[in-house]
């Protein structure tokens, strides 16, 4: 038998449930970032609170959660140990990060990465410009591949059965009121990437904000993530926007690309 771990499916007799408690312990945070008492991890994992304080002291002991101000358990510092491994291990990131470094000098406006992960895509790279919203400068951001003009641009290099598969398996939840969730929306952007090389949206992800990306391929020309270029609605038109910087990005990711 199998089971579905929420990125792959492995063989269910070779599954641990004491690290996948372990490590549901730590995505608890993801929801609420902020530090929690042993009920409430208790509550938020479905695990009982005797399993969570045994989990919690373990990863308090090696650093992965701290002791809050409060009294609570957060996340450590450590975590940023693992996402530097990450980060420094992986060819992909290693040979965008000169190409956007490159990028962002010429564009003026933030250069991100993003990483395909088929449900959703992740920020690896962001490059800020002049003006940015907290969010918009971390990496390991994650959000939806359909509502992401990079997750979209990489959807068009996809068969359109596996494209509606993932569609069927995403949560279509809106992240601002300019978000396209319903599926002809959806195709017509994907459609639209398709002919043009690059997808753009306006105010999907972040009010004020218009991005446009285009897909990173592997060496079977397989999307593996996208360059971004994101602006200003206050000091761009949407057009002149698409004008400006397609171009840049569509001969950045193929520069990224295997």
């Amino acid at each position: 038998m199998t089971k579905n771990t929420g990125t792959s499916a492995v063989d269910e007799r070779l599954f641990l449930q004491s690290v996948a408690r372990a490590l549901d312990v730590l995505e608890a945070f993801s929801r609420n970032p902020r530090p929690k008492s042993l009920g409430e991890i208790a509550v938020e994992t479905g695990i009982n609170k005797s399993a969570a304080q045994r989990i919690g002291q373990t990863l308090l002991a090696r650093g992965y959660l701290e002791r809050a101000d409060s009294g609570g358990l957060t996340l450590g510092r450590r975590l940023l140990d693992r996402s530097f491994d990450y980060l420094r291990s992986n060819p992909l990131i290693e040979r965008a990060t000169p190409v956007l470094t490159d990028l962002r000098k010429i564009a003026g406006e933030r250069v991100d990465l993003s990483l395909f992960d088929d449900t959703t895509t992740i920020y690896a790279i962001r490059l800020q410009s002049k003006r940015e919203t907290f969010y918009a400068t971390l990496p390991g951001r994650r959000i939806p591949t359909f509502l992401s003009s990079g997750g979209r641009a990489c959807m068009a290099h996809l068969a359109d059965e596996v494209v509606n598969d993932i569609l069927a398996r995403s949560d279509r939840r809106p992240l601002t009121p300019k978000s396209r969730t319903d599926l002809p929306d959806i195709w017509e952007k994907v459609h639209e990437a398709r002919s043009d090389g690059y997808c753009h949206g306006v105010e999907e992800a972040l009010l004020g904000e218009v991005v446009l990306a285009a897909a990173v391929l592997d060496g079977q020309r397989r999307p593996v993530g996208a360059v971004h270029i994101a602006g200003s609605l206050s000091e761009w038109s949407v057009e002149d926007f698409r004008r400006r910087f397609a171009p840049l990005a569509i001969e950045a990711a193929r520069a990224v690309s295997g």
